[in-house]
């Protein structure tokens, strides 16, 4: 039978293949302040720019490819029973060829009604007002946006994946954002983990426990020190 591998993964992961995030522009996301693009008030506000912002975000995820760590994480699925929770709403990690992967923040390539949590559509193209659901319901990013609970069941998934690893990877996340951050919390106390940040040393939430090794390298470079270790 083969262990259980839990990857939580964070935006240093999509970074490599260009993909950035608002923590890289002191506040900002792309030129725009997050609560205009990324909250429930800047949708009532603008959501004509909320999906303008979007849909250059789905456009340009169409532009990059999933980057070397996103293909070690996959190829581990050989070895072991991987669960990918990720904080990222890109696909690469699906793209790299992951095959179970819990988004916790929500999808870019999927929408949903302004007025539910479910009910989610894959979407590709742009979305502009007017475009609605089967009921008339004007249709928004299915994102996960600041001021907004996560999905229940998306939670109660990776919490239970945390449980039952056997070993765990938590790359690319600086652990900052709750309640996703709390996740790592739920592996077993004996559960070795890998943690693969630039300022991995530094991460000190989870430092008491003793059997964490940190990597302080871009998720490539230390994603190929894991495999390495795994795989001897």
């Amino acid at each position: 039978m083969k262990k259980k591998l839990f990857v939580f993964s964070g935006a240093g992961v999509s970074a490599e293949s260009g993909i950035n995030t608002f923590r890289d522009s002191n506040g900002l996301w792309e030129n725009h302040a997050i609560e205009d693009v990324a909250s429930p008030e800047g949708w009532r506000k603008n959501p004509a720019l909320v999906l303008e912002f979007y849909n250059k975000r789905r456009a340009q995820l169409k532009e990059v490819q999933p980057n070397e760590a996103h293909l070690i994480i996959a190829s581990l699925e050989d070895q072991f029973e991987v669960t990918v929770v990720t904080q990222n709403v890109d696909n690469l990690h699906e793209r790299a060829g992951s095959s179970r992967v819990i988004h916790l923040h929500g999808e870019l390539t999927k929408v949903r009604p302004e007025n539910s949590m479910g009910g989610e559509i894959s979407w590709t193209d742009d979305l502009v007002l007017g475009d609605v659901s089967a009921t008339g319901i004007q249709l928004r990013p299915h994102i996960v946006w600041f001021g907004e609970l996560l999905n229940e069941g998306d939670m109660f998934e990776a919490r239970q994946a945390a449980e039952q690893a056997d070993v765990c990877i938590v790359i690319g996340t600086s652990l900052q954002v709750y309640p996703a951050n709390e996740i790592p919390h739920y592996t077993k106390q004996n559960c070795p983990i890998f943690l693969v940040d630039p300022n991995a040393s530094s991460l000190l939430s989870i430092r008491n426990r003793s059997n964490i090794i940190a990597l302080d390298t871009l998720a490539s470079e230390g994603m190929r020190h894991v495999r390495d270790v795994l795989l001897r």
